[in-house]
């Protein structure tokens, strides 16, 4: 029976207990103790950035985690600073003492986070001890719609249809402006704002099973197909599976994929991310692939953690690994194996965006840019910003919208300060997060991502098939 320290509670853990309660393992204080509070994470972080203030530096949290692990309690304010954290990972390779602040923030994220109620013994175990104040009921209920919609498909493609007879008739436009929309369901009003207005979205048609090589194969790959990817840009995984096949690439698309667990991960929700990671691990085991090709960056990152993720797991941790060390970034991928497949000419000047959890996450920032250099005619603008996030972070536009929406001003104008024709990113996200602050300063600047940019040039479409969409 643990302890009770002094003045605590009966019934309650001590001091101690509770400590290892939040740290069973002394992994995480092990990492927080690489830091040595030099404060070369500051100008790297954005939310130092908006508001100066130290606690929502990454120097000021990893305080904050350390008081945590010291005292086995935290406050609503500690919750509070945590939740601000945009998860972009800019403060690592910025950190000289190669902190992993990545992974302490989803651990802090994990002290509170609301697990499912059915989930599995083995997946529950992935949950460690909440030591974080209970949310709100509002908060706890807004988190949970958004949990049980976005990482299903077949749910978020249900919202389709009433969206876009929202945006026909305007109530969109009359929700967003609304005091008491904004006032009473601002998460409901972020999302109206940020869902997409062009005709792409409503335009499902499902993926052949496989898609065969185009000339001699050189490998057979499996694709990913994503949530939010396959709902809102069914556009990006048909160009995917286009250009992979032509360059020699036999394509299996599983039918029936499911979510890899990026949004639960990166919110701390890790019983329910190693759930949907397991299934993801069985799915492409079946598909006998020699590489998982993923193009969007929160999933391909999330997918590259399934080994940490499921270390723990003796029945899973040696299949994680497997899949983890075979998962791969689209444009990493064509950087790997060489692009064979001719490239026609593209009149374009394009800027190209890095998604966080691609640059900072993955370190591929050289890969997509190398991609698009190589099509004739593309000139290839960068952004003044130094890369800074834009303000989607998962589902950070919905629940914290003030600075959600100040990050993706900032971005805006950053693009448009290039004067490119089209903006290009890795991540659904980002693209519906800069579309929308973009659109919100006049500015018709249309968005693609490297496999559209790609698959026009080998098809030999024109440049105006990127613009006008």
């Amino acid at each position: 029976m643990a302890q009770t320290a002094p003045g605590a509670p009966d019934g309650q853990p001590g001091t101690d207990a509770a400590a290892r309660l939040a740290d069973p393992t002394g992994e995480l204080r092990k990492l927080a103790g690489d830091c040595v509070h030099c404060g070369f994470c500051l100008p790297a972080c954005p939310t130092y950035q908006l508001w100066g203030e130290e606690m929502d530096s990454p120097r000021g949290r990893i305080h904050l985690m350390t008081q945590i692990l010291d005292t086995g309690k935290g406050s609503a304010a500690a919750a509070t600073h945590f939740d601000r954290c945009l998860g972009c990972m800019a403060c690592v390779p910025a950190c000289p003492s190669g902190v992993r602040y990545d992974r302490l923030i989803e651990a802090a994220r994990a002290w509170g986070a609301e697990e499912p109620a059915d989930g599995a013994a083995g997946d529950q175990a992935a949950a460690p001890a909440r030591v974080l104040p209970p949310r709100s009921r509002r908060d706890r209920a807004v988190r949970a719609a958004i949990f049980a919609t976005f990482p299903y498909p077949r749910r978020l493609r249900l919202l389709l249809a009433p969206l876009r007879a929202a945006q026909r008739t305007g109530l969109d436009r009359l929700a967003m402006r609304s005091a008491a929309v904004s006032r009473l369901a601002p998460e409901a009003a972020a999302a109206l704002a940020v869902a997409p207005a062009g005709q792409a979205a409503f335009r499902h048609a499902a993926l052949p099973v496989r898609v065969p090589a185009r000339g001699q194969r050189r490998a057979v790959v499996g694709m990913l197909t994503g949530c939010v990817q396959q709902v809102f840009f069914p556009g990006v995984n048909a160009a995917t599976a286009r250009v992979l096949s032509a360059e020699g690439c036999d394509v299996v698309i599983p039918a029936g994929q499911g979510c890899c667990g990026a949004l639960s991960l990166h919110s701390g929700r890790r019983a329910e991310a190693a759930a949907f990671a397991r299934r993801v691990i069985e799915t492409f085991e079946q598909a006998a692939v020699d590489a998982v090709i993923v193009n969007a960056a929160g999933c391909g990152s999330a997918m590259k953690e399934y080994a940490d993720l499921l270390a723990g797991d003796p029945a899973w941790a040696d299949r994680a690994a497997a899949l983890t060390a075979r998962v791969r970034d689209f444009s990493e991928y064509l950087a790997e194996i060489g692009p064979v497949a001719p490239r026609a000419e593209l009149q374009l000047s394009i800027a190209y965006q890095d998604a966080c959890h691609l640059g900072y996450g993955q370190r591929i920032t050289a890969q997509p840019r190398s991609l698009l250099r190589a099509i004739p005619g593309l000139t290839l603008a960068e952004l003044g910003d130094g890369a800074t996030c834009c303000g989607s972070a998962g589902i950070y536009n919905l629940v914290q919208q003030e600075a959600a929406a100040e990050l993706g001003a900032r971005k805006a104008r950053a693009v448009r300060a290039t004067g490119a024709d089209l903006l290009v990113s890795a991540n659904p996200g980002c693209t519906l997060q800069i579309s929308r602050a973009l659109a919100a300063q006049g500015a018709g600047i249309p968005m693609a991502h490297v496999a559209e940019v790609l698959d026009a040039s080998i098809q030999g479409r024109p440049a105006s098939s990127l613009l006008e969409r």
